[in-house]
This record gives C-alpha cells, structure tokens and sequence, in this order.
C-alpha cells in the first residue's frame, strides 16, 4: 500500500523521531531517487532544520538565540563522534584529549582529533571554521 505521506513530509517525520542528532543520507535511499532525496536535505538546510557537517552527513539544527542563524544542537565533537559511530568506524580520542583528561598535559587541545587505530580516513566533517582531524597508527604498524 502507498504512503500518502509525500517523501518530504515521511522524511521530516523521520528525522524528528530519531534519538540521535546525526541523520545520514544513506538513512533515506529507499524512499526516493537520489536528486529527490539531495533536493529535500538542502531544501532543509535552507529551511534551517538541518546543518551540512559533511558528505552524506547532517545533523539535527537549532536557532541561535545570538545570530538567528541555524547551528546544531551539540557540539562538534559530540555530534563527529556519533558520526563515526553511526559509519561503523572504530574511533577514540586523540592522543592530546587523552593526555590531558588522564593529567599527563595542562593544556587543553583547541582541535577535536580522533584516532581511528589503523585505518584510514578521508571523510571531511566541517562546522564553520572547525574541522575534524584524524590520527590513526598506520605508520607506527610493523
């Protein structure tokens, strides 16, 4: 039987009753072509419902009391570290978080960093000015 929902309403629907804060494109391929899907997330980044964090990925938005402007509901590491849990990507902190929340450093990191063991990453996750670093052991591995 048809929805009589269109795909724009089932879609915002969807993302409302989600737990998380990440919604992923690939979250929404059964329920229209492509274009149609691509059409509604900018549709809802325009509309200030979503935040653009990366390819693929968007998170849930909020309206700055300060500037008016849509920004997400967490934070950025928050929301990157939900990201790579949702991509399946075994991630920790990087090695200056991890320094300075055992207290081996004072100083406190300015850039989120994630290790991701030994595996590679390209994905790009951007908010503003801020970007997401990866380390990873690849080199150290024997």
């Amino acid at each position: 039987m048809k929805s009589r929902l269109s795909i724009r309403d089932r879609m915002i629907r969807s993302i409302t009753m989600r737990r998380g804060e990440i919604v992923l494109r690939s979250d929404f391929e059964q329920m229209g072509s492509q274009s149609q899907i691509s059409r509604i997330f900018s549709d809802f980044v325009k509309e200030g419902r979503l935040v653009r964090l990366g390819h693929g990925v968007f998170a849930k938005a909020r309206i700055s009391s300060l500037t008016g402007k849509p920004v997400p509901r967490e934070p950025l590491e928050v929301l990157a570290e939900e990201t790579l849990r949702r991509l399946h990507i075994d991630a920790q902190p990087g090695q200056a978080q991890r320094d300075y929340a055992s207290g081996k450093s004072t100083q406190v990191p300015v850039q989120s960093t994630f290790n991701t063991g030994c595996r590679r990453i390209s994905r790009k996750l951007i908010l503003g000015n801020r970007t997401i670093r990866y380390e990873n052991n690849y080199s150290a591995r024997s």
